[in-house]
């Protein structure tokens, strides 16, 4: 099976998917921008299309409304996309880290293509990070993505991973995320998607004080059973339940993870507590989920249905410990 990541670089140790060419820290853009075969531009050009043929020839005519976005490497189609879209290029989603990295202490930490080219990405750690309980740390980045098919907006997503495991977890409180997000009808300004990054950054103080919460507060057998029902059966154990639940394997595996088989889940912080079941959702999410490769379950735990799995285990984490 070809992989859907295409090419990625990292810098310290491997990522936890295992793929990728290894830099040492601190490499300029120009760099990453190699090493992470992000060094292409995605070119346009006019849609044309074949009628029926005339005699011995076909007519060729052309169709203004739309254009192709190709690469121009290896000239591989990427999309076919209205006139009023905006493309980034892979090189703007480095560049968007070369301030933060140069002046603002930003380490750039992966960053790669997926499905060909029609999607990219960056995640630099940001300097901020927490301890918990047992020295249970969870550090601070800040990932940008974007795509050239239409799947995805240019998205600024500050983000924590959990040291011992590796967990990444977008930042949210109260149920909204604090992505920056612009849509390709809209031209790319990442000095403007900065700005009110600003404010989103300074939002981790009081996610991490949640998060200490949940760290602090005990959960009850059926507590935990009712948590993972709902995050991930989209029903409770006072429901009627059918003699088979939707997503039981995940429902089983979960509950292993969160009694002692998931990485960190024997720590003081995660050892019978709220913060214990959301981990135990999102090292499941991130390296357990059944996907057709890593490459796929990567996607989905950073973009898809992943993403809104963790999402959803995070408001009902928060809402358990209130």
């Amino acid at each position: 099976m070809a992989h859907l990541i295409e090419t990625m670089a990292y810098a310290g140790a491997a990522p936890w998917h295992g793929l990728g060419n290894q830099l040492s820290p601190k490499q300029p853009i120009e760099v990453w921008q190699r090493e992470a075969g992000m060094d292409w531009q995605i070119q346009e050009s006019a849609v044309h299309f074949k009628s029926d043929a005339v005699g011995h020839l076909s007519a060729i005519h052309s169709f203004p409304e739309q254009k192709v976005l190709y690469r121009s490497d290896t000239k591989a189609p990427l999309s076919v996309v209205s006139q009023r879209y905006h493309t980034v290029q892979p090189r703007d989603v480095l560049e968007f880290y070369r301030d933060l990295t140069e002046v603002s202490g930003y380490e750039l930490e992966t960053a790669g293509i997926l499905k060909g080219g029609r999607k990219f990405w960056a995640l630099a750690r940001t300097g901020q990070g927490t301890a918990l309980q047992d020295n249970d740390r969870v550090n601070g980045y800040l990932l940008l993505a974007t795509s050239c098919d239409g799947t995805l907006a240019t998205t600024a997503t500050p983000t924590t991973v959990r040291v011992v495991c590796n967990n990444t977890l977008a930042i949210a409180l109260d149920g909204n995320t604090h992505a920056i997000k612009v849509p390709h009808n809209t031209r790319f300004d990442p000095n403007t998607v900065k700005k009110q990054l600003g404010i989103a950054v300074s939002g981790w103080d009081e996610f991490m004080y949640r998060m200490r919460h949940l760290a602090e507060r005990k959960v009850q057998w059926h507590e935990a059973l009712g948590y993972f029902m709902s995050v991930l059966c989209d029903t409770s154990p006072s429901d009627n339940l059918p003699e088979q639940l939707p997503n039981e394997r995940a429902l089983r595996k979960v509950q292993e993870l969160y009694e002692g088989r998931g990485r960190g889940s024997q720590l003081a912080s995660a050892r019978g507590t709220a913060w214990g079941l959301l981990n135990a959702v999102t090292e499941f999410v991130d390296h357990e989920r059944r996907a057709r490769s890593t490459e796929y379950r990567m996607d989905s735990a950073w973009f898809g249905k992943g993403a809104q799995i963790k999402q959803r285990a995070l408001d009902q984490a928060i809402q358990l410990a209130a």
